[in-house]
């Protein structure tokens, strides 16, 4: 009997090559071949007599051949099999098309089910290449409900469900169940066996719905279970309590009139603040939608009560942006701002770190350099982190373990479809700002193909010639990446474009390669006006504010998911020019279409990224490395909302009962949690 964790190689019709193909689907052994779930179902379950097919139907008939299959060479290259099929109500033509070896498998006066798609020309009805069974033989692709899976090179329909059977039959007795009998009880669940067989070979549309509840409901609580076990360890803890002083003086202050959504979350993080709790809250907005404004309100608050304010961002360029910004806004309020750096010469840091122990700066921006040994604060009372996925939890707690309990608050520029937030934010407070500030930019998306390019060469000189700038993404670093399907990689694209479309022009280029003091150097120069173009990968995705960039150009953007290229377009319409979009892409597939239909026809970041969980699933949602929530194999969490809040309650009661899961019915379970995030628990948000 074989095991769950034997190599996928040693499975009966598999062997070296296929398992190699498998792999790309992440399949490398039984469990994880019984557990790639279909991604749809085709019923083939009823029978249509010939007479009643309709042009264009996909159907399942069940018919005798009538005569010989005949062979016939049209060309070098080109066979063709034909034969004709009867039923009691009529014919139809069968052509099959470079699969000669199917005149010996198709016997005249033998009864077969052909499943394929039928095209009628008056009375002539005909199918080409159908996939058929024995009517009387063992049938695995007709007469029933038959899954259909995400598929690789090399990999067929035909061979997966092979290899489904063959794998669920192996390990039966093993199949991998983490549910306690009492859960599963309660919530009237199938059993295991029951449930994986039903999922991949469905005996109806009763038995396909009870398999899906079990399996969907099983992931979500396990998935609830390991991010409450989380968030049980971070109780709230009192905090210092900063007294709200009139928050009219800091909005009449202002050069503009802060918007409602603005004003709101001010309003919310400054009652958490002087609640005598330690206020944990996310402030989740759009590109372009004023968070720092929100940020510079509760530095203000802490000033007030003279206490001191941290603020951490992920790169040194996005900590020298908001170190200029927080500047600004917060000088007619008399605060100290003080920067804090790896690259700052060791003289200049030494005055710093001696300026924020000493309490005489109320505000010092940075990046990691912020959690070092050496930095001593004297009253830290509040702890900002910008784009807090890109943190994990650990790096915020060195920074706030350099205060005692101090307020988080914790921004993001990527918005989150609430049935996401309710997974990974269960512990946070959470302000939405939902309106941008007047003034700011529509930017306007085109999706092109290769035809294009012509004119949007000429376009992006005529931005460069109206004194704008423009920003080129590509979706690899270099040619010598493993890249099959010849995709724009950004050092060979900015050698391109500097030495045949734009010689006279200034281009630069910025990859994930690069040292981060040469990214800084090349992205500065940028910023500063002294590149006309600048090629980079998504390095640039996160923050980077550069007013003059008038148009972003996407290569290849079916690689992207929605909200990676709504961050990318954020890269413009950030100064007073009318600003574009164009997105580059070659694909026909319906799902690249639809993505990049979305962009075209809405610029709300809530939306896209509803669109985007839906098309790709939260496994992907952020990219591979800014998350740790694992990929989901059957749950949707757009339309499992139901599902997700029956699991997350259930998951709530039994934690209540039994928070450390030392119950013996619950260890499977707790083995589950364990594995499942042993390497990323440090990165979940």
């Amino acid at each position: 009997m074989a095991k769950l964790n034997d190599d996928i190689r040693y499975l009966k019709g598999i062997g070296e090559q296929r398992a190699n193909s498998l792999a790309k689907l992440g399949i490398t052994n039984l469990r994880e071949l019984i557990s790639y779930f279909p991604r749809t179902y085709e019923d083939r379950s009823h029978y249509v007599p010939i007479a009643a097919l309709s042009d264009g139907d996909t159907a399942c008939v069940r018919a005798m051949v009538a005569n010989e299959p005949t062979l016939s060479r049209v060309r070098r290259g080109m066979e063709l099999v034909k034969l004709r099929a009867v039923d009691e109500s009529g014919t139809m033509d069968i052509t099959y098309f470079n699969q000669s070896y199917i005149k010996q498998q198709l016997k005249a006066g033998e009864s077969y089910i052909f499943y394929g798609r039928v095209s009628v020309e008056g009375n002539r009805r005909s199918m080409v290449n159908p996939v058929f069974e024995l009517e009387n033989g063992e049938r695995s692709v007709t007469g029933r409900i038959v899954p259909v899976y995400r598929l690789t090179a090399g990999i067929s329909q035909k061979l997966l469900i092979g290899a489904m059977r063959r794998g669920l039959d192996e390990c039966a007795n093993q199949l991998p169940d983490s549910l306690p009998e009492s859960v599963a009880e309660r919530q009237k669940l199938c059993k295991t066996s029951y449930a994986y067989e039903n999922i991949h070979f469905p005996a109806d549309l009763g038995a396909l719905e009870l398999a899906r509840r079990r399996l969907i409901f099983e992931e979500l609580f396990v998935l609830s279970c390991a991010l409450s076990r989380i968030k049980l360890s971070r109780v709230k803890k009192s905090g210092i309590i900063v007294s709200t002083p009139r928050l009219e003086e800091f909005f009449s202050a202002l050069p503009f009139i802060a918007t409602g959504a603005q004003q709101r979350a001010i309003a919310d993080a400054a009652r958490d603040m002087a609640s005598g709790c330690a206020m944990n809250r996310l402030v989740q907005g759009d590109v372009g939608s004023g968070k720092t404004l929100v940020a510079a309100a509760c530095i203000w608050c802490a000033h007030e009560g003279g206490l001191q304010s941290a603020f951490m961002a992920p790169t040194e360029i996005l900590a020298n942006q908001h170190y200029d910004t927080l500047s600004r806004l917060l000088a007619p309020y008399d605060i100290k701002v003080a920067k804090l750096t790896g690259s700052m010469p060791a003289k200049q840091k030494r005055e710093t770190l001696e300026l924020i122990k000493s309490g005489e700066v109320s505000l010092v921006v940075g990046t990691h350099a912020l959690i070092g040994d050496a930095v001593e604060f004297d009253k830290l009372a509040l702890v900002i982190t910008d784009e807090q996925h890109r943190f994990g939890v650990n790096q915020r707690a060195a920074l706030i373990s350099k205060g005692h309990d101090p307020h988080t608050l914790v921004m993001s520029a990527t918005p989150i479809p609430r049935t996401l937030a309710l997974m990974l934010y269960g512990d946070l407070d959470v302000s939405v700002i939902d309106e941008l500030p007047p003034g700011r930019q529509k930017v306007d998306t085109f999706a092109v193909g290769e035809e294009m390019r012509q004119r949007i060469y000429k376009f992006m000189r005529k931005q460069v010639e109206q004194g704008r700038q423009v920003f080129v993404v590509c979706p690899v670093i270099d040619e010598n990446e493993e890249n099959p399907q010849n995709l724009k990689s950004a050092k060979e694209y900015a050698k391109e474009l500097a030495t045949i479309e734009f010689p006279d022009l200034k281009i630069g280029c910025v990859h994930g390669k690069l040292k981060a003091s040469e990214k800084d150097k090349v992205m500065q120069s940028f910023v500063d006006g002294e590149l006309d173009i600048l090629v980079a990968t998504t390095v640039i995705e996160v923050g980077v504010d550069v007013p003059n960039a008038s148009l972003v150009v996407v290569e290849n953007a079916e690689r992207y998911g929605l909200s990676q290229l709504h961050q990318l377009r954020g890269r413009v319409g950030r100064g007073a020019h009318k600003s574009y979009c164009v997105l580059f892409s070659e694909a026909q597939n319906d799902e690249a279409k639809a993505r990049l239909k979305v962009m075209e026809q809405t610029s709300d970041g809530f939306k896209i990224s509803e669109e985007d969980l839906k098309l790709r699933g939260p496994g992907d949602f952020f990219g591979s490395r800014q998350h740790g929530l694992p990929e989901m194999h059957i749950a949707d969490l757009c339309t499992d909302v139901r599902i997700l809040q029956e699991a997350q309650a259930a998951a709530q009661e039994l934690l209540q009962r039994d928070p450390e899961l030392r119950a013996e019915e619950n260890q499977r379970l707790k083995a589950r949690i364990d594995e499942l995030f042993a390497a990323n628990a440090a990165t979940l948000n």
